[in-house]
């Protein structure tokens, strides 16, 4: 494990109080003799949940999901598109995409649009997260002038969630891949194992500081410096204004990512949380990583914001670790997942209701078990559904029948949403398909939902116009 704390410390610390699932001593005077049981509507198995859709919107979600079922289109479906688009040529392509997969999963290109898009979110009450689809993975840096480049959409993604007036709490998301090569994470990330690298020589070189990082040459010590003073400016255009929550990534150049998160935590979460990292629990290390940052936090006396999820990249991870003859670095089981996801959801849930004002988290799943678990501790906590310290958040497009029943009864609900043009989201939309294959494959009781609701819509037309002729 790469970490920014002494081992001795982190297990004394793991030990002593967050390994403990003890239930917080301030609980019982607070909660008095409110009842723990999870509210009914937690089946989410209602189909009115999807009453705000329009009935094409509920036979577009059908058919694309449809096709999402079938694992050879998933897995091949970056390949199909080329060639589809080859064939039809790049306008009728756009133009058979557009009304289908990219309107299901994506909220629009041009700003009017976008602008419609999330009207429409908001009036179901749910919250954008606006996402900018600019990502890079190793071989595909193309240099200095492509991240300068991606510095102005990111700036321009931050005006945007805070100018609109489209969530009172805005968010947006942030890969560091888009500013700062994936190279030299991966050289960052090999140097962790024996460097410590201080916080606020990080924090220095992000506000203009001469900094020689030990271990670099003198042309990646340049580029570290410049993608510093990039995100440097993302944080001072989002301080008090939209929360940037930065995507965790591959574990080859995680700690890296971490590390740089962390420095941009400390220079701008001293009052509040406005810089987030994402802990993945399919990760065997994910709860010793999450109570590492937690520590970290109290040490440099700055606020945390937390998006857990459960891992996307689970295939490349384990393909990745054969190739190397290293140890998998996932978890055996999708139960041991589920375990160490409900552990640090229960983890920080306890430490939002010590204290409110220090901890953010999103919990951002699709698994219904594990918002049931959200939910049912917030209740038995006293935890407003509407904190604003605890959010939930799926992917825009998917899992709409959990999304849409937690918005209607009260919570706080984020939608992932990219946006862009077909061009520039259809490689980050193959990407996200591939990641989550697994969920994709599993959403037959969202289809069943959107099918239910369907027929009773017809159902709702054929009586309604047989009462009509007989009058």
């Amino acid at each position: 494990m790469y970490t920014l704390l002494r081992p001795h410390v982190l297990h004394r610390f793991m030990s002593l109080r967050y390994m403990s699932m003890a239930e917080p001593q301030s609980l019982v005077s607070k909660r008095g003799d409110r009842d723990p049981t999870a509210p009914a509507f937690l089946t989410f198995e209602d189909p009115r949940a999807f009453k705000v859709k329009s009935v094409w919107e509920i036979i577009r979600a059908l058919g694309v999901f449809r096709l999402c079922s079938f694992p050879v289109l998933v897995n091949n479906c970056g390949k199909l598109m080329t060639f589809t688009k080859m064939l039809l040529g790049e306008r009728i392509f756009s133009m058979v995409l557009r009304p289908s997969v990219y309107a299901q999963f994506v909220a629009g290109e041009t700003e009017r649009e976008i602008a419609e898009s999330m009207q429409k979110m908001s009036s179901l009450g749910l919250h954008p997260m606006l996402a900018v689809p600019i990502e890079e993975d190793l071989g595909e840096s193309t240099g200095e002038r492509r991240y300068e480049d991606n510095l102005v959409a990111m700036l321009e993604c931050i005006h945007m969630s805070h100018s609109k007036g489209w969530s009172k709490n805005p968010m947006m998301q942030l890969k560091i891949t888009a500013l700062l090569s994936p190279e030299l994470c991966v050289k960052l990330t090999s140097l962790l194992r024996t460097e410590r690298y201080d916080l606020n020589l990080l924090v220095k070189a992000m506000e203009g500081e001469e900094i020689m990082f030990s271990g670099l040459s003198e042309s990646e010590n340049t580029h570290f410096i410049c993608g510093l003073q990039r995100l440097n400016k993302i944080g001072e255009a989002s301080a008090n204004k939209v929360r940037v929550l930065v995507d965790a990534e591959y574990t080859y150049i995680n700690p890296a990512l971490s590390l740089i998160t962390m420095a941009m935590m400390k220079k701008f979460n001293q009052q509040s949380a406005w810089i987030w990292n994402t802990y993945q629990c399919y990760l065997k290390e994910s709860r010793n990583l999450l109570c590492d940052a937690i520590q970290t936090s109290s040490d440099q006396v700055f606020c945390l914001g937390i998006k857990l999820v459960r891992g996307a990249y689970m295939d490349k991870e384990r393909n990745l670790a054969e190739k190397e003859k290293r140890t998998d670095p996932i978890h055996e089981s999708w139960e041991n997942t589920n375990e160490s996801y409900n552990g640090c959801l229960e983890m920080m849930l306890n430490l939002i209701f010590e204290k409110p004002e220090h901890y953010m988290m999103i919990v951002a799943t699709h698994n219904e078990e594990s918002v049931r678990r959200a939910v049912t501790r917030m209740v038995e906590l006293g935890m407003d559904e509407d904190s604003s310290s605890v959010c939930f958040g799926q992917l825009l497009g998917m899992c709409d029948h959990v999304s849409l029943t937690l918005a209607q009864h009260g919570f706080s609900v984020y939608k992932s949403v990219p946006y862009g043009t077909v061009d520039n989201t259809l490689p980050y939309l193959v990407r996200r398909a591939q990641e989550n294959r697994t969920i994709i494959q599993g959403i037959r009781k969202e289809r069943d939902l959107l099918r239910q609701e369907l027929r009773r819509r017809i159902r709702e037309k054929i009586t309604g116009a047989k009462k009509d002729t007989q009058k």
